[in-house]
C-alpha cells in the first residue's frame, strides 16, 4: 500500500489499522528469506511505522533504523524464535512489518 491523493492520511491510517493481523514464523520464513520482513521494536506502533513508510517519511524511518527500532531479522533473532512464534503483522508493500506477540 502506498500513499496517494486517493488515500488521505486519516483514511490510510484506518485502512492500515484494519489490515493488522497475526502471523506465525513458518508463514513469514519465505518472506524473511526474500529480505522483505522488517522487525519493529515494541516501543513503536506498527500502524505509525507503516504510515511513515507509505508516506515516504524518510526522516522518521531513517531515525528508527539508526536507533535499531526497525531491523531486518538477524540470524540471532531467528535462532531465538521458536516454530510457534506469533507476530503482529502488517503489509505495507513491498514490506511486511512484524512485532513479537509472545
Amino acid at each position: 500500500m502506498t500513499y496517494s491523493q486517493e488515500h488521505p492520511p486519516t483514511e490510510l491510517r484506518k485502512t492500515l489499522t484494519e489490515s493488522l493481523d497475526e502471523a506465525q514464523l513458518d508463514w513469514l520464513t519465505p518472506h524473511i528469506e526474500k529480505d522483505v520482513v522488517i522487525w519493529v521494536d515494541r516501543s513503536l506502533e506498527l500502524v505509525d511505522v507503516a504510515l511513515a513508510i507509505a508516506q515516504d517519511d524518510s526522516s522518521h524511518v531513517l531515525r528508527w533504523i539508526e536507533e535499531q527500532f526497525l531491523v531486518k531479522p538477524t540470524l540471532e533473532m531467528r535462532a531465538n524464535w521458536n516454530a510457534r512464534q506469533r507476530f503482529q503483522a502488517l503489509i505495507v508493500e513491498p514490506y511486511i512489518l512484524i512485532r513479537d506477540l509472545n
